[in-house]
């Protein structure tokens, strides 16, 4: 196991964290985090992380993701399609990366062959967040355009579009994918995947950073504060809180492994903590380990060295999939959901570029190295220059 963490500083940690015997009369195992590797290949502050099997990928303020080999601890290069600061990063499985950028666009990658195999204009404004039905059939987002937006990863296409009133910076479904939650500052409005209306608020004292589904029901919620807040979904109480940190939480991060549920967090204390969930999520969780990286900590990923991902590839196009009728369920809502006529749906794909370009020479259609990838960022810096 280990615990990686992106910081201001440009730098991505590597921590491996092994539990050690129960020493004499103690009853709880001890767990020793060791650093492992310094990733620098960066040139701004990182901004997302994500994890699979075999690599750990992040997204920068410099606009590039770069990819980190965990089993052969290498470089393993950089993708450089967007043309803004990486906002979000989401694996699904090993086969395929979503990423989001303040360009707008999301881009759907292949993680095998790291290549482009879709890119969307998303968004009007920046892609704040994204998040990955547990089908892998659908998609959330959010951005800066006051909009929530559904899209049909079969397809890849847009399903439709929900006008918010504020612009959302976190988007998360729940472990089942029978609800998801939006963000807005320190508010929380859940909403049921059968209605895709509203069923509750949870607000929260300061604005929330971070939000992580600990079950189908209990939402773990961290902000610009030193504590973590357990809420109940449906009766909308908080159902503990613990001090986690000495300064705002930046990040979680949960995970199960046999006889543990782990939830992670990163501040910009500079620690990333582990603690131990309670099978009460009413009783505050205990720490397993710490450790101080003396960076102001951004990101947070948890790899597991696991042989095999259940969730092996987004679904297939050709495939008959369930997506018109979790599409269908959402549509019952009869409020703000602006559904796409035929005629606008055809303009959007043309404009937004909805159809799979990779045959077009596109900045980072493929995978490059560093030294390629600072030769890119040179001529591009000309160009722009000589457009000025």
């Amino acid at each position: 196991m280990e615990l990686v963490a992106g910081c201001y500083e440009q730098v991505l940690f590597g921590f491996a964290v092994r539990p050690e015997p129960a020493a004499g009369g103690d009853h709880e195992q001890k767990w020793t985090p060791v650093a492992d590797f310094t990733h620098h290949a960066h040139t701004a502050s990182l901004s997302a992380v994500a994890v699979n099997s075999r690599f750990v990928v992040t997204g920068s303020k410099d606009e590039t993701i770069h990819i980190y080999d965990m089993k052969k601890k290498v470089d393993h290069g950089a993708l450089v399609h967007h043309n803004g600061t990486i906002t979000c990063l989401k694996f699904y499985g090993n086969r395929h990366l979503i990423s989001g950028a303040e360009d707008g666009v999301i881009c759907v990658w292949d993680a095998k062959k790291w290549e482009c195999l879709k890119s969307i204009k998303a968004h009007k404004g920046h892609v704040t967040f994204l998040s990955i039905h547990p089908s892998g059939k659908l998609a959330l987002s959010v951005g800066t355009d006051k909009t929530l937006r559904t899209w049909n990863l079969v397809e890849g296409r847009s399903a439709f579009i929900k006008n918010i009133k504020q612009n959302a910076h976190i988007v998360e479904w729940s472990p089942r994918g029978e609800k998801y939650v939006v963000v807005m500052l320190n508010k929380i409005d859940i909403y049921q995947l059968d209605t895709a209306s509203v069923s509750g608020t949870i607000t929260n004292e300061k604005r929330i950073s971070s939000v992580t589904f600990l079950s189908e029901s209990v939402l773990a919620v961290a902000g610009d504060e030193e504590v973590v807040r357990f809420f109940d979904c449906d009766s909308l109480m908080c159902l503990c809180e613990f001090k986690a940190h000495d300064n705002r939480i930046k990040d979680m991060f949960n995970f199960e492994i046999p006889e543990h549920h782990v939830i992670v967090t990163a501040s910009s204390d500079g620690f990333v903590k582990m603690w131990k969930l309670k099978q009460n999520k009413k009783v505050p969780p205990s720490l397993l380990c710490e450790v101080k990286t003396n960076a102001r900590l951004t990101c947070l990923g948890v790899w597991l060295d696991r042989v095999t991902d259940t969730k092996e590839s987004l679904p297939p196009a050709a495939e008959p999939s369930p997506v018109s009728k979790e599409e269908s369920k959402i549509k019952k809502e009869a409020g703000n959901i602006v559904q796409e006529e035929e005629r606008q749906s055809k303009a959007n794909t043309k404009k937004c570029g909805l159809t799979d370009d990779s045959n077009k020479p596109t900045k980072g259609n493929s995978l490059v190295s560093t030294k390629k990838r600072k030769m890119v960022e040179m001529l591009e810096k000309k160009k722009k220059k000589k457009k000025i």
